[in-house]
């Protein structure tokens, strides 16, 4: 999915002009215009503080179909919905034809050299994960942590946190948020 024509889309359903979702969000005009003129790709951190301003979380961003009566258990693979934004990390949702969700349930893949950016999250809730491929470096309050295979981590969310592989080879992360709110 294309961020640029989908945040257009979005922003003029709700009735917001660039300068008024600017505003709300915290950002400049030009950032907002950018991002719809796919001129430059939003970080995860950039597009979550620019979604802040309708108020929307990247899954219902990201979310093209309703919600369903009888929501699917099982998830292949090519059904995880891609949450991605920018270059180097991609996020795949477990359940997305799961409307009410308490948790935010993710396969993330960090490419060498990508990072979630250069802001540091901070945001209500919890977060847990599982390197099972590569190697990650996670960065909680300023104290930096390497973690390999088999190494997890679980912290507070509201505590400023980023995730990079400054590393050679990719590394895949099994991550689990709440809320929901991705």
């Amino acid at each position: 999915m294309d961020v640029g024509p989908r945040l257009k889309q979005i922003r003029k359903q709700f009735g917001l002009s660039q300068r008024e979702l600017a505003k709300r969000a915290g950002v400049t005009n030009s950032t907002i215009s950018m991002i719809e003129k796919s001129s430059v790709s939003p970080s995860v951190s950039s597009l979550k503080k620019v979604l802040s301003g309708i108020p929307m979380s990247l899954v219902e961003f990201f979310s093209t179909e309703g919600d369903n009566d009888m929501p699917q258990v099982v998830y292949r693979d090519e059904e995880m919905m891609d949450l991605s934004v920018g270059e180097g990390v991609k996020y795949q949702l477990v359940g997305k034809a799961y409307g009410q969700r308490a948790i935010a349930f993710l396969k993330e893949t960090y490419a060498p050299g990508a990072d979630t950016g250069e802001d540091m999250y901070e945001h209500q809730g919890e977060e847990s994960g599982m390197v099972v491929e590569g190697k990650l470096e996670l960065t909680v309050d300023g104290d930096v942590y390497e973690l390999n295979p088999g190494d997890g981590y679980y912290f507070d969310s509201t505590r400023p946190h980023r995730f990079r592989n400054p590393y050679g080879e990719p590394c895949v992360v099994v991550s689990a948020t709440t809320p929901a709110n991705f």
